[in-house]
Protein backbone atom coordinates (compact mmCIF):
# COMPACT_ATOMS: atom_id res chain seq x y z
CA UNK A 1 0.00 0.00 0.00
CA UNK A 2 1.36 3.10 -0.91
CA UNK A 3 1.47 6.41 1.43
CA UNK A 4 -1.19 7.61 -0.44
CA UNK A 5 -3.30 4.87 -0.44
CA UNK A 6 -2.97 4.58 3.08
CA UNK A 7 -4.02 7.79 3.92
CA UNK A 8 -7.25 7.79 1.95
CA UNK A 9 -7.75 4.40 3.90
CA UNK A 10 -7.39 6.39 7.03
CA UNK A 11 -9.49 9.25 5.94
CA UNK A 12 -12.31 6.57 4.97
CA UNK A 13 -12.16 5.07 8.23
CA UNK A 14 -12.03 8.08 10.57
CA UNK A 15 -15.09 9.93 11.24
CA UNK A 16 -12.96 12.61 14.04
CA UNK A 17 -10.43 14.11 11.88
CA UNK A 18 -8.28 17.27 12.99
CA UNK A 19 -5.92 19.65 10.91
CA UNK A 20 -3.29 21.33 12.64
CA UNK A 21 -0.94 23.21 9.67
CA UNK A 22 1.61 25.94 9.38
CA UNK A 23 2.98 28.17 6.82
CA UNK A 24 3.70 25.64 4.25
CA UNK A 25 0.05 25.14 3.97
CA UNK A 26 0.01 28.77 2.00
CA UNK A 27 3.21 28.64 -0.14
CA UNK A 28 0.61 27.26 -2.94
CA UNK A 29 -1.20 30.33 -2.52
CA UNK A 30 1.97 32.16 -3.38
CA UNK A 31 2.40 33.24 0.02
CA UNK A 32 6.26 32.59 1.53
CA UNK A 33 7.12 30.67 4.21
CA UNK A 34 9.01 31.63 6.56
CA UNK A 35 11.81 29.02 7.21
CA UNK A 36 12.32 27.58 4.09
CA UNK A 37 15.61 27.95 2.33
CA UNK A 38 13.74 31.01 -0.04
CA UNK A 39 11.46 31.82 3.01
CA UNK A 40 10.74 35.33 4.38
CA UNK A 41 14.15 34.80 7.27
CA UNK A 42 16.40 33.94 5.12
CA UNK A 43 15.85 37.62 2.93
CA UNK A 44 17.78 40.38 4.21
CA UNK A 45 16.48 43.62 6.71
CA UNK A 46 17.92 46.19 8.53
CA UNK A 47 16.52 44.01 11.43
CA UNK A 48 15.94 40.26 11.42
CA UNK A 49 12.45 39.76 10.93
CA UNK A 50 11.72 37.93 14.38
CA UNK A 51 13.10 41.68 15.71
CA UNK A 52 10.44 42.98 13.72
CA UNK A 53 7.49 40.99 14.62
CA UNK A 54 7.75 40.97 17.98
CA UNK A 55 5.73 42.73 20.34
CA UNK A 56 8.73 45.40 21.83
CA UNK A 57 9.63 46.63 18.28
CA UNK A 58 6.34 47.21 17.93
CA UNK A 59 6.24 49.51 20.19
CA UNK A 60 8.97 51.17 20.10
CA UNK A 61 9.27 51.52 16.49
CA UNK A 62 5.41 51.52 15.14
CA UNK A 63 6.51 53.08 11.79
CA UNK A 64 8.86 50.24 10.92
CA UNK A 65 7.21 47.93 11.70
CA UNK A 66 4.28 48.64 9.60
CA UNK A 67 6.06 49.01 6.63
CA UNK A 68 7.87 45.64 6.93
CA UNK A 69 4.10 44.35 7.40
CA UNK A 70 2.35 45.68 4.81
CA UNK A 71 5.41 44.82 2.78
CA UNK A 72 5.99 41.46 3.76
CA UNK A 73 3.02 39.87 5.65
CA UNK A 74 0.00 41.07 3.76
CA UNK A 75 -1.11 39.34 0.58
CA UNK A 76 -4.74 40.58 0.08
CA UNK A 77 -4.96 38.99 -3.06
CA UNK A 78 -4.07 35.19 -2.21
CA UNK A 79 -6.70 32.26 -3.03
CA UNK A 80 -7.27 28.74 -1.33
CA UNK A 81 -5.19 26.47 -2.50
CA UNK A 82 -6.02 22.35 -2.71
CA UNK A 83 -5.13 21.92 0.89
CA UNK A 84 -7.35 24.48 2.19
CA UNK A 85 -10.39 23.34 -0.03
CA UNK A 86 -9.76 19.44 0.43
CA UNK A 87 -9.88 20.42 4.01
CA UNK A 88 -13.38 22.54 3.79
CA UNK A 89 -14.70 19.59 1.96
CA UNK A 90 -13.80 16.79 4.67
CA UNK A 91 -15.64 19.48 7.23
CA UNK A 92 -18.76 18.94 5.06
CA UNK A 93 -18.18 15.68 4.87
CA UNK A 94 -18.34 15.25 8.51
CA UNK A 95 -15.28 13.92 8.80
CA UNK A 96 -12.88 16.99 9.73
CA UNK A 97 -13.93 18.96 12.96
CA UNK A 98 -11.27 21.30 13.01
CA UNK A 99 -8.50 23.14 11.74
CA UNK A 100 -5.79 24.62 13.76
CA UNK A 101 -3.46 27.18 11.85
CA UNK A 102 -0.52 28.99 12.67
CA UNK A 103 -1.23 30.86 9.51
CA UNK A 104 -2.84 34.53 9.88
CA UNK A 105 -4.11 34.87 6.28
CA UNK A 106 -7.46 33.67 6.65
CA UNK A 107 -7.22 31.53 3.55
CA UNK A 108 -9.36 28.46 5.38
CA UNK A 109 -12.12 30.38 6.13
CA UNK A 110 -12.38 31.71 2.52
CA UNK A 111 -12.26 28.33 1.31
CA UNK A 112 -15.60 27.64 3.49
CA UNK A 113 -13.83 26.06 6.72
CA UNK A 114 -16.12 27.11 9.49
CA UNK A 115 -14.32 26.08 12.56
CA UNK A 116 -10.55 27.68 12.62
CA UNK A 117 -8.50 28.15 15.14
CA UNK A 118 -6.00 30.98 14.28
CA UNK A 119 -3.32 30.08 17.31
CA UNK A 120 -1.42 33.33 16.02
CA UNK A 121 -4.47 35.50 15.06
CA UNK A 122 -5.55 36.99 11.62
CA UNK A 123 -4.34 40.21 9.69
CA UNK A 124 -8.55 40.57 8.63
CA UNK A 125 -8.85 41.31 12.46
CA UNK A 126 -7.35 44.55 13.45
CA UNK A 127 -8.43 46.62 16.13
CA UNK A 128 -7.93 49.99 17.82
CA UNK A 129 -5.29 50.05 20.88
CA UNK A 130 -7.67 52.92 22.67
CA UNK A 131 -11.02 52.05 21.87
CA UNK A 132 -10.94 48.73 20.31
CA UNK A 133 -12.82 49.61 17.75
CA UNK A 134 -12.95 46.89 14.77
CA UNK A 135 -11.09 47.98 11.34
CA UNK A 136 -10.56 45.40 8.34
CA UNK A 137 -7.50 44.20 6.27
CA UNK A 138 -8.86 47.17 3.76
CA UNK A 139 -8.64 50.08 5.84
CA UNK A 140 -5.05 48.91 7.32
CA UNK A 141 -4.20 48.71 3.17
CA UNK A 142 -5.63 52.38 2.31
CA UNK A 143 -3.67 53.83 5.79
CA UNK A 144 -0.19 55.07 4.84
CA UNK A 145 2.17 55.05 7.97
CA UNK A 146 1.07 53.70 10.78
CA UNK A 147 -2.78 53.79 11.13
CA UNK A 148 -4.89 55.27 13.44
CA UNK A 149 -8.49 55.14 14.84
CA UNK A 150 -10.93 57.80 14.38
CA UNK A 151 -10.52 58.43 18.10
CA UNK A 152 -6.95 58.64 17.76
CA UNK A 153 -5.56 55.67 18.91
CA UNK A 154 -3.00 53.71 17.17
CA UNK A 155 -4.43 50.32 15.26
CA UNK A 156 -2.82 47.29 16.11
CA UNK A 157 -3.34 43.66 13.81
CA UNK A 158 -4.86 41.01 16.10
CA UNK A 159 -1.54 39.09 14.83
CA UNK A 160 0.04 37.23 17.62
CA UNK A 161 3.97 38.97 18.08
CA UNK A 162 7.21 37.73 19.50
CA UNK A 163 7.11 37.81 22.91
CA UNK A 164 3.02 37.93 23.53
CA UNK A 165 0.67 34.63 24.31
CA UNK A 166 -1.47 32.70 22.31
CA UNK A 167 -4.86 33.45 23.36
CA UNK A 168 -6.07 31.17 26.21
CA UNK A 169 -9.44 30.12 24.78
CA UNK A 170 -7.99 29.16 21.28
CA UNK A 171 -5.44 27.22 23.12
CA UNK A 172 -7.87 25.19 24.99
CA UNK A 173 -9.98 24.47 21.78
CA UNK A 174 -6.96 23.44 20.03
CA UNK A 175 -5.72 20.96 22.73
CA UNK A 176 -9.48 19.19 23.41
CA UNK A 177 -9.93 18.94 19.93
CA UNK A 178 -6.47 17.05 19.22
CA UNK A 179 -7.25 14.92 22.43
CA UNK A 180 -10.10 13.92 21.35
CA UNK A 181 -9.09 13.43 17.40
CA UNK A 182 -9.19 9.46 16.01
CA UNK A 183 -7.06 10.99 13.21
CA UNK A 184 -4.31 14.29 13.41
CA UNK A 185 -2.97 15.38 10.22
CA UNK A 186 0.17 18.20 10.17
CA UNK A 187 0.72 19.56 7.34
CA UNK A 188 3.25 22.33 5.98
CA UNK A 189 4.87 22.71 9.28
CA UNK A 190 8.59 22.35 10.36
CA UNK A 191 7.02 22.17 13.82
CA UNK A 192 9.98 24.17 15.39
CA UNK A 193 7.72 27.21 16.98
CA UNK A 194 6.74 26.58 20.41
CA UNK A 195 4.10 26.52 22.24
CA UNK A 196 2.21 25.87 19.10
CA UNK A 197 4.35 22.76 17.68
CA UNK A 198 3.93 21.16 21.15
CA UNK A 199 -0.04 20.74 20.68
CA UNK A 200 0.78 17.53 18.88
CA UNK A 201 2.40 15.74 22.36
CA UNK A 202 -1.74 15.95 23.32
CA UNK A 203 -2.67 13.42 20.48
CA UNK A 204 -3.57 10.06 21.98
CA UNK A 205 -4.31 8.06 18.99
CA UNK A 206 -2.72 5.66 16.67
CA UNK A 207 -3.35 7.91 13.09
CA UNK A 208 -0.33 10.68 12.96
CA UNK A 209 0.05 11.68 10.08
CA UNK A 210 2.85 14.39 9.09
CA UNK A 211 2.50 15.68 5.89
CA UNK A 212 5.81 18.31 4.55
CA UNK A 213 7.80 19.16 1.97
CA UNK A 214 10.86 18.52 4.25
CA UNK A 215 11.56 16.38 7.36
CA UNK A 216 10.29 17.52 10.63
CA UNK A 217 11.61 16.98 14.51
CA UNK A 218 9.16 15.04 14.81
CA UNK A 219 8.76 12.68 12.43
CA UNK A 220 9.72 9.56 14.55
CA UNK A 221 6.51 10.07 16.22
CA UNK A 222 4.72 9.94 13.04
CA UNK A 223 2.40 6.63 11.64
CA UNK A 224 2.61 8.27 8.43
CA UNK A 225 4.74 10.31 6.93
CA UNK A 226 4.49 11.86 3.48
CA UNK A 227 6.92 14.29 2.41
CA UNK A 228 5.62 16.45 -0.37
CA UNK A 229 3.51 19.80 -0.86
CA UNK A 230 0.28 19.51 0.80
CA UNK A 231 -1.88 20.46 -1.92
CA UNK A 232 -0.99 18.34 -4.49
CA UNK A 233 -1.49 15.13 -1.39
CA UNK A 234 -4.45 16.97 -0.43
CA UNK A 235 -5.85 17.28 -4.21
CA UNK A 236 -7.89 14.48 -4.08
CA UNK A 237 -10.57 15.80 -1.44
CA UNK A 238 -10.68 19.10 -3.03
Amino acid sequence: MTEQEQLKQWIDESENIVFFGGAGVSTESNIPDFRSVDGLYNQEYDYPPETILSHSFYLRNTDEFYRFYRNKMLFPDAEPNNAHKALAHLEQMGKLKAVITQNIDGLHQKAGSKEVYELHGSVLRNYCSHCHAFYSLDDILAATGVPHCHCGGIIKPDVVLYEEGLDSYVLERAVSYIKNADMLIIGGTSLAVYPAAGLIDYYEGNKLVLINRDKTTRDSQADLIIHDAIGQVLAPWA
